[in-house]
């Protein structure tokens, strides 16, 4: 599923933890962010900080199923599911502006 694109690093759950897998992420050019599970006999480092932004993005992906149009995906074309993904992200990033908006005029 990773041939073909390019990324600095690849961002994984310790289910993800294989050494092809590893292995092809390194030889694409990308840093490998998959915390080593406990029984691995070579335990591989991994960046705390950068596996945090992790949970930003499953995050974002589980508002995105608060939509039921996305979550179902009622469109059969491709352009429209896109449009309405980014639809719903728009909404999603107004939402936390107003909020971020309103805890500023709070501390005023």
């Amino acid at each position: 599923m990773i041939e073909g694109f390019e990324a600095g690093a690849v961002i994984a759950d310790k289910g993800h933890d294989a050494d092809c897998l590893a292995d092809t992420m390194v030889e694409s050019g990308a840093e490998v962010v998959i915390p080593p599970k406990r029984n691995r006999k070579v335990q591989r480092s991994c960046d705390k900080h950068l596996y945090r932004e992790r949970n930003a993005v499953e995050r974002f992906f589980c508002k995105l199923k608060h939509f039921r149009r996305v979550a179902t995906r009622y469109d059969t074309l491709l352009a429209n599911f896109m449009g309405f993904v980014k639809l719903a992200a728009i909404a999603i990033w107004i939402k936390k502006l107003n909020r971020h908006h309103a805890l500023a005029l709070e501390c005023c």
